[in-house]
């Protein structure tokens, strides 16, 4: 098949929907597929590159984190997708490559596929001074992205209730996006391991609680640095990462007397090395809710890495509690939970295997897969002469 990915966003750039698409970018040419990515530059210059598009833009950040709008005229790169004649377009994201994909979509007569990676509504603070009218925005724009597309992919349960929550009429799909395993399933090199804590400034012999991912409000990380405030001093919370809200966190890390190696801002690293940085943690936690799958879960699970997050619908069947690690309700949950696994080192071995034994679920080649098998079900759709957008 020719397949056109669309995407606001790509490489450079580095988040769940950046790792998404580049992993079943791969993954499908490996099953012998022909895939290209039509995308946003991350500056005004348009540019191709290794069947990769990248149209100008322009910076959106009030509408959401590092989001861009297209600004270069696209008419020229969107007829030479056309006269390439994808077989199936699958849309990313809600916003100008959308528009571009619905277009294609219409003119070589595929099927246009699309996955909602964003609860939206969790966001509205960015762009609405009011939830409920920034709720029923995000709710009317997915009902729309919604009735343009043949089906929908939701990254988990929860997607795909939300979005019947919605109102959404179209066929949703559950497919979870997978991950490249590979860069995560290696033994922790004990001696890189002892030079990154060195460096940090992270005792040895601490217990590391390490959360990967950007600095968000969403992320409800202040939760987080509250827990550790209770904490003795042999913990150390390693924040990986950097973001919007990071200012505020140190602020509120200030507020609170804590200083490292109690916490670490660690900054962004080389998404070729995050699977070190997992493994300096003992426990990968989380406080956020606002996650549609949080590939961060499944990234330390394949690390080796049990994870404590705060309990949420998205990671019903990934956390496993007392095998894997645990959701937590409150902090008192947490505190229980952190004791348990402190105090029983042949359990935290045992979960650490679990851990990785888990991930297999989230692998790259399944997503693909998956993906596959639901591109051929729409296209069999047209063959019989079934509608298959609006």
């Amino acid at each position: 098949m020719k397949i056109l990915l669309t995407t606001d966003w790509y490489a450079p750039a580095v988040n769940g929907v950046v790792t998404s698409v580049m992993n079943l970018k791969r993954e499908l040419e490996r099953r012998g597929h022909e895939v290209r990515v039509l995308t946003l530059s991350r500056t005004a210059r348009t540019e191709e590159r290794d069947a990769v598009t990248y149209l100008g833009s322009m910076p959106a950040g009030l509408v959401y984190p590092g989001a861009r709008l297209r600004t270069a005229l696209a008419g020229r790169y969107v007829r030479r997708l056309v006269a390439w004649r994808p077989d199936v377009v699958h849309s990313q994201c809600e916003f100008s490559t959308f528009f571009l994909a619905r277009r294609i979509a219409q003119e070589v007569g595929a099927p246009l596929i699309h996955t909602y990676h964003t609860v939206y509504e969790d966001y509205t603070h960015y762009f609405s001074p009011s939830v409920r009218l920034g709720r029923t925005a995000v709710t009317l724009l997915t009902r729309w992205v919604a009735a343009q597309a043949s089906c929908m992919l939701a990254p988990t349960g929860k997607v795909r209730l939300l979005l019947e929550d919605y109102g959404v009429k179209s066929p949703v799909f559950v497919v979870p996006s997978g991950i490249d395993l590979r860069r995560f399933r290696r033994e922790a090199d004990p001696w890189r391991t002892a030079v990154l804590k060195a460096g940090l400034g992270i005792p040895q012999e601490n217990l590391v609680l390490v959360s990967v991912g950007r600095l968000a409000a969403e992320k409800n990380l202040e939760e987080l640095l509250d827990i550790r405030a209770r904490l003795d001093g042999g913990v150390t919370l390693l924040l990986v990462g950097d973001g919007p809200h990071r200012a505020r966190l140190e602020a509120r890390a200030a507020e609170l007397g804590l200083t490292a190696p109690a916490v670490v801002f660690a900054g962004m690293v080389p998404p070729e090395q995050v699977g070190d940085w997992y493994q300096l943690g003992d426990l990968f936690v989380s406080a956020s809710t606002s996650e549609t799958q949080g590939l961060t879960y499944a990234e330390a699970l394949a690390a080796g890495v049990p994870a404590l997050c705060r309990a949420d619908p998205c990671l019903g069947g990934v956390i496993r509690d007392g095998e894997n690690g645990w959701q937590y309700r409150d902090t008192g949950d947490f505190m229980r939970r952190l004791e348990e696994f402190r105090s029983h080192p042949q359990r935290r071995e045992r979960m650490k295997a679990a851990a990785r034994r888990s991930a297999e679920a989230f692998s790259a080649e399944e997503f693909a897969r998956r993906a596959e098998e639901i591109y051929r079900g729409q296209l069999e759709r047209m063959s019989r002469g079934e509608e298959v957008s609006a």
